[in-house]
């Protein structure tokens, strides 16, 4: 029988310390590195946007769907644009009037469709819109991409050359080079849109000095659009008004996507 008193307790096994496998290491160094890499690689001086540091690890570490989708839906976070419509909220802007003197047309109203319109298509493409009225307190140190403010021109017969659009950008702009960008593509994308021509001689100190552009953050690119007269530009302003809003949607685009675009024409002032 074995003896149960005081048993001899077995001899202890040696701690064996389990070393690193070199080259687990050296792939997991070499997968940080290559992560880096990309992050780094994807900014550069000439990238029109900066992302925060964390959003773009959160990308890259997030898995992506294997459809294929557009740059704005899986290359970068959803891009913000501001849309004044002008004088909505506030007051009509510019009246139309029949022979009776009774109003059949308001700037504001115009202004308005185009605005939604103009909302809506964006939307589609991906990004994030604001629909602003002309006094909106959101305007209040405003953050976005761009911000543009809708407006038009007399209902009163001026003469035949009152016809056409206008565009401006802050007098005190913060950056003109993004400023002038924005003017150019929307210049470009909207003539080509609506077929209207580029209205010289007629931008005023009151559009380069638009008091959204003082209220805005500094760091949002803004310009208005006048996007023509409400008397003979009237039918496609009214009748056509989706080629109306695409020709801004397209101005935005140009400017978000930094496209190609023609010199935009350099404006004369009014008195």
């Amino acid at each position: 029988m074995e003896n149960l008193s005081n048993p001899t307790p077995p001899a202890p096994k040696p701690v064996q310390r389990k070393m690193k496998d070199p080259v687990n290491a050296l792939g997991t160094t070499m997968l940080v590195a290559l992560l880096l890499a990309t992050l780094f690689t994807a900014w550069t001086p000439s990238s029109l946007f900066t992302w925060n540091f964390s959003d773009q690890i959160s990308l890259i570490l997030t898995p992506q769907p294997g459809d294929v989708a557009s740059p704005l839906q899986t290359s970068q976070p959803q891009l913000r644009i501001g849309i004044v419509a002008g004088h909505s909220g506030n007051d009509s802007g510019a009246v139309c009037r029949n022979n009776n003197g009774e109003v059949t047309l308001t700037e504001a109203d115009v202004n308005m469709k185009i605005a939604s319109l103009v909302q809506k298509q964006l939307v589609d493409l991906g990004f994030q819109v604001d629909l602003l009225n002309e006094f909106d307190t959101r305007l209040n140190g405003y953050r976005a991409v761009a911000l543009v403010s809708i407006h038009n021109d007399s209902c009163d017969y001026i003469n035949d050359e009152a016809t056409g659009f206008k565009v401006a950008a802050s007098m005190d702009t913060h950056d003109v080079n993004r400023a002038t960008r924005l003017t150019a593509c929307l210049t470009d994308r909207y003539e080509h849109s609506t077929g209207l021509a580029f209205h010289t001689g007629s931008i005023t100190g009151d559009m380069r000095e638009y008091h959204a552009f003082s209220e805005i953050d500094p760091s949002t690119t803004t310009a208005i659009i006048e996007t023509g007269f409400l008397n003979l530009d009237r039918d496609i302003l009214t009748n056509r008004t989706d080629l109306v809003a695409n020709g801004i949607v397209q101005g935005i685009v140009c400017f978000v996507n930094n496209e190609s675009v023609e010199p935009t024409p350099i404006p004369t002032f009014a008195p």
